[in-house]
């Protein structure tokens, strides 16, 4: 079985910052990316970051220059929110691409998403 655990989220003030971290555990051979979507109510999912294995890291367009995703070990991702504005309220969910077992297909594996609120 394998679990994705974020943490942090919370609310957050016009211009501040919050972090979130996302831990892997359970039955997994390797990972190879990790990272972050979005969803606010009433709307679709949608890709913030992730990041590769070897550090390799993309973000969409809303968050560059104001969202760090960083990889700290094989099984750990955090995201630096900073500047944050009213629009990036949503619950954020960490996936990661997984591979169970050697010569078996990576699949990808989602958290249960922490809630993001920014508001004065």
């Amino acid at each position: 079985q394998v679990q994705l655990v974020e943490s942090g989220g919370g609310l957050g003030q016009p211009g501040g910052s919050l972090r979130l971290s996302c831990t892997a555990s359970g039955n997994i051979f390797s990972i190879n990316s990790m990272g972050w979507y979005r969803q606010a109510p009433g709307k679709q999912r949608e890709l913030v970051a992730t990041i590769t294995g070897s550090g390799s890291a993309d973000y969409a367009d809303f968050v560059k220059g104001r969202f760090t995703i960083s990889r700290d070990n094989a099984k750990n991702t955090t995201l630096q929110m900073n500047s944050l504005k009213p629009e990036d309220t949503a619950v954020y969910f960490c996936y990661g691409q997984i591979r169970r077992a050697v010569y078996t297909a990576f699949n990808n594996y989602w958290g249960q998403g922490t809630q993001v609120t920014v508001s004065s």
